[in-house]
């Protein structure tokens, strides 16, 4: 390990989570330190860029369809999937849900959002119309979820597993926290964030291919649905970026200070927008690099984001104060202080 990481990780005293995932197996739950929060984001420091409006109370999850032309936000309380336009933010409808959700992910162009919802132990698939299909159980507490090779795989957080809706389920490494589908739908991406790992798994046979160490605290990740990978580690504050091919390996590691955790990515412009919980900022990045575009300041606790690829606008929720932000990606207003 390169003398300059060594020192990182011990100023960050998470020298022992790097050092456990980084041996052949794996340190027993008692000993691995807990998974990588976001930060508790502090007051605002100044307005928050682009336009903000209210959506209800303790948004998280957010997805944008890009065929629809809408947005759907996981609400805490009570659990509800609201349904927005994603020109003005208007809210068209709320679904009730069967338990609080905190990720979503588009399952294809045009529906449905899949909603992990966490405390029932189940997935709910809802079309942009709102209409939702019957929910399906999963193992414990589905944190995230991912459509892959015709198939919806959910990661059980608590059961170290994940569930294929409908069919099976299969072991991965503990406290499975981020899906993504890779290779053209081959493949799908597990961050585990207790280990702090990333594998890959076969979405036909579900055989595990590939395994990496993930950095000191990785929480999420997203995919170019090609052979790129990129995940936030909210406890080292960096954004990794990992090749599938030839093999599984980390290519790069930016650093993005003060506890990076929401991403998406922008395929069609090749943008990333990564939040920073600890200082209530956005960062748009340029996925050749990567590298920085604009430093944003968002709303108060930015969880999630997501993007609508059709214009190129983000949206961010404020968990904090109940309410979800838009930018236009003309927005590139730097970073002035």
């Amino acid at each position: 390990m390169p003398p300059g990481i060594l020192a990182h990780m011990r100023r960050g005293g998470v020298l022992a989570a790097a050092l456990a995932a980084a041996g052949c197996g794996s340190l027993p739950a008692y000993r691995t330190p807990k998974a990588a929060e976001p930060a508790r984001s502090p007051a605002l420091a100044e307005p928050p860029a682009g336009r903000v409006v209210q959506v209800g109370a303790g948004p998280e999850g957010v997805a944008a369809d890009p065929r629809s032309g809408r947005v759907a936000v996981a609400l805490h309380e009570p659990p509800t999937l609201a349904l927005l336009r994603a020109s003005d933010g208007a809210v068209v409808r709320r679904v009730p849900l069967p338990g609080a959700a905190r990720h979503l992910q588009l399952a294809r162009p045009g529906g449905p959002f899949l909603v992990p919802a966490e405390t029932a132990n189940q997935v709910v698939e809802v079309m942009p119309d709102g209409t939702a299909r019957p929910p399906r159980p999963t193992g414990a507490q589905p944190h995230d979820a991912t459509a892959a090779g015709g198939r919806i795989f959910a990661g059980d957080e608590r059961a170290d597993t994940v569930t294929v809706l409908g069919e099976e389920r299969f072991r991965v490494a503990r406290q499975p926290g981020g899906l993504a589908p890779v290779e053209d739908g081959r493949q799908v991406a597990v961050v585990s964030v207790r280990d702090r790992v990333i594998e890959l798994y076969d979405a036909r046979s579900l055989r595990r291919t590939a395994r990496a160490n993930a950095g000191v605290g990785p929480t999420h990740v997203v995919s170019d649905g090609r052979e790129t990978l990129y995940v936030t580690d909210t406890a080292g504050d960096a954004l990794l970026v990992f090749r599938t091919r030839p093999r599984l390996e980390l290519t790069r590691r930016v650093a993005l200070r003060t506890a990076p955790y929401g991403i998406a990515l922008d395929t069609r412009r090749r943008r990333l927008w990564v939040t920073l919980t600890g200082t209530n900022r956005i960062v748009k990045l340029w996925t050749n690099g990567p590298r920085t575009v604009a430093n944003l300041a968002s709303v108060r606790q930015p969880d999630t984001v997501a993007v609508d690829e059709t214009t190129g606008r983000a949206f961010v929720t404020g968990r904090a104060d109940g309410v979800l932000q838009l930018l236009d990606p003309a927005d590139r207003r730097p970073r002035t202080r």
